[in-house]
């Protein structure tokens, strides 16, 4: 990782996470528009954190599955989590896409409030 006189990350070091971005997007252009962000990455190496690609989807399990197929995310990658009491509910899948770490995450509602922790 690239830093300044300060040891901070400097922005040069987004620009691989920013350009499989913008490929991510591009060649997803019809699906329908997640929440993207960059964002560091643990990859195994906790003293030498990545920038990855985050996406997030609030509209349903539909929309998760969509794009999780269509960034070739391992369906054993899938990991359900919710909170309780709460009828919010979601998945979370993680990968590599065009070598930069990728997280998507997915909301949904419950029926009803979950009764145990996830």
């Amino acid at each position: 990782m690239t830093t300044g006189t300060d040891s901070l990350p400097t922005a040069a070091d987004q620009i691989k996470a920013a350009g499989a971005l913008l490929a991510i997007l591009t060649a997803h252009a019809a699906l329908p528009a997640p929440s993207a962000r960059l964002q560091l990455a643990v990859t195994g190496h906790p003293t030498d954190p990545v920038w990855g690609v985050e996406l997030v989807l609030y509209d349903g399990l539909d929309l998760f599955e969509q794009w999780r197929d269509a960034l070739g995310l391992d369906p054993t990658s899938v990991d359900h989590k919710h909170s309780y009491g709460s009828t919010t509910a979601w998945l979370t899948a993680t990968g590599a896409v065009h070598g930069v770490p990728v997280g998507l995450l997915g909301f949904y509602d419950l029926p009803e409030p979950a009764t145990t922790w996830e």
